[in-house]
């Protein structure tokens, strides 16, 4: 569906925003503004990743903005993202993308009241909007961490968490990955030196890069942490069926000395033989217990 939100004669630009595009609405816009087909191939792709360029006097950009992907293990680009694609020249902006975004009728009532007054102020709001769609998980992705550093290190054993912590770990890089890919949109939009605005929009960007790769660190830790802890676990448990085997080991050889039953034994004939091979177990026993304790293996 294509929407003019505003008009050269009343704004001093146009702007249409079309959503869920067909091949049809682009081509109309597209002889209208003499867009590139290539471009218009790349609107239609969902799957395009973030990415600037200049062609024939008209700005293209590709920006993915975070959407509730409504399942926790969701990791994939196309689950927790959506791309816009903004056409952009002094004169117009085009706005494409598959779903109705609540942000762009924010802007829409702006551009009307005039509070956008020229393209590229708009182009600023459409993109700060965009990053700001990434805060809400920031802070989800935040508090997951925390839960998940609690665990690990106070309650080793009540719970599996590999798995929670690879599909954490997913959406962190995922995200880390989209904001590095739309660097140089940022760096475009804020060319002009002494903007405020603009500035804005680089500040917000910078921060959300740096809380997610505090983020990717801190997973990264978690897991390396998490790997370490049930190492040790392992560990324990082969270091306690290492004590019982050599308690056994000697017990094991003197049973099965006395259990060849061959006939010349001597001590088979021992009134006294049976007790004092327990005897000798026991001795046997005794002895590899305070070798243990004087070495402080137990």
């Amino acid at each position: 569906m294509t929407k003019q939100l505003s008009n050269i004669q009343e704004h001093g630009f146009d702007w249409y925003d079309i959503s869920d595009p067909t091949r049809e609405q682009l081509d109309v816009l597209a002889r209208r503004y003499w867009l590139h087909p290539a471009q218009i191939n790349d609107c239609l792709q969902p799957g395009h990743l973030p990415k600037y360029e200049k062609m024939d006097g008209c700005s293209f950009i590709i920006f993915r903005i975070h959407v509730d992907a409504g399942s926790k293990n969701a990791d994939s680009m196309l689950e927790l993202t959506d791309k816009i694609a903004i056409f952009f020249a002094e004169k117009f902006i085009i706005t494409v993308h598959k779903d109705e975004q609540p942000f762009m009728l924010a802007l829409g009532r702006q551009v009307a009241s005039n509070r956008c007054r020229s393209s590229a102020q708009l182009l600023n709001q459409i993109l700060y909007s965009s990053l700001v769609t990434y805060q809400r998980p920031l802070d989800g992705l935040s508090r997951t961490v925390d839960h998940y550093e609690e665990v690990v290190f106070l309650r080793p054993k009540k719970i599996s968490m590999l798995k929670g912590l690879y599909h954490l770990k997913r959406r962190i890089d995922l995200v880390r990955r989209m904001l590095i890919l739309s660097y140089e949109i940022i760096d475009f939009v804020d060319s002009e030196t002494g903007n405020v605005d603009t500035r804005d929009t680089r500040d917000e960007y910078v921060k959300l890069q740096h809380m997610f790769d505090v983020l990717s660190e801190d997973i990264h830790q978690l897991l390396n942490v998490y790997f370490a802890a049930a190492s040790q676990r392992t560990n324990e448990i082969i270091r306690v069926l290492t004590i019982f085997s050599v308690f056994f080991l000697p017990l094991t050889f003197i049973v099965g000395v006395y259990g060849m039953n061959f006939h010349f034994m001597p001590e088979l004939g021992w009134k006294l033989g049976y007790p004092g091979v327990i005897a000798l177990m026991i001795a046997v026993t005794v002895l590899i217990f305070q070798w243990f304790k004087r070495r402080k293996w137990l």
